[in-house]
């Protein structure tokens, strides 16, 4: 007498398919992967001033919606915290503090997007509670909205 053993069958759809990353996640692992083999070649002599240049023309460089904001946003950061350095990271502007992103712009001509994103990495001093926001969709910045993410990127460093 054989045994006959039946094949587990999945309940779950099976439709869905893992695409990869897209063309703009690529292009985004790519501009790091620069960014990281040009800090390592400039090692000690990096300065400040170097990756704000970058920063400034990393902004140049982005459609106007997202150029205007990205200025404004820029102005924002390096008056409310000027502790904090620019530089690129996945080839948009990011404000570090000893070396690591605190806060970030991503365009939304970055991945095609309907809204541009402001966020902070875990680094930030945020928490309140067990449950608080960190990245902020902007489809334009309004004086009122200038402030409070003034007042946010001031809390976040401390």
């Amino acid at each position: 007498m054989k045994d006959t053993h039946k094949r587990a069958t999945s309940t779950t759809a099976t439709a869905t398919t893992f695409e990869g990353f897209t063309d703009e996640e690529r292009g985004a692992m790519k501009q790091r992967a620069q960014e990281l083999k040009a800090s390592a070649r400039r090692g000690s002599r990096a300065s400040t001033a170097d990756d704000e240049a970058a920063v400034l023309a990393k902004i140049a460089q982005m459609q106007e919606s997202d150029r205007v904001m990205a200025e404004r946003l820029h102005a924002v950061i390096t008056a409310s915290a000027p502790d904090l350095a620019p530089k690129l990271w996945y080839g948009m502007p990011a404000y570090a503090k000893d070396g690591k992103v605190l806060c970030f712009f991503q365009s939304a001509q970055k991945f095609n997007a309907r809204y541009a994103t402001f966020g902070f990495s875990d680094r930030a001093n945020l928490d309140e509670g067990a449950m608080w926001p960190t990245s902020y969709a902007l489809q334009e910045l309004t004086a009122a909205d200038q402030a409070r993410i003034g007042a946010l990127v001031k809390k976040a460093v401390n």
